[in-house]
């Protein structure tokens, strides 16, 4: 099974977010709780549901990830760039996303 992590968008602001292992959401893929078997999965699934329903985030995902160089990255660019940001510099204090990490 490939390994997999929760991801949404924040309902306040909209930013990417992903369920670290309290429970709490984390704007860093880095610190997400990652689920290596089908009843971690169904746990992620479930705790996705709650928190939509309690009006905290939208756009609940379980995404595919796999360790690289010691690094968590989702397999799918759309992922990627979500997880690291906007591939261009788009707005003062916010940065771009690193190309080799956005790379397939």
């Amino acid at each position: 099974m490939v390994d997999k992590v929760l991801t949404a968008n924040r309902l306040t602001d909209g930013i990417a977010v992903w369920l670290d292992a309290s429970g709490q959401w984390t704007d860093r893929l880095q610190e997400a709780f990652v689920a290596r078997h089908s009843e971690a999965v169904e746990a992620l699934e479930a705790a996705g549901k709650q928190a939509f329903a309690s009006n905290l985030v939208v756009d609940v995902n379980v995404i595919e990830i796999e360790e690289k160089d010691g690094k968590l990255r989702p397999l799918r660019l759309r992922e990627r760039i979500r997880a690291e940001g906007p591939t261009i510099a788009y707005a003062e204090g916010h940065g771009y996303a690193d190309p080799a990490f956005i790379a397939a």
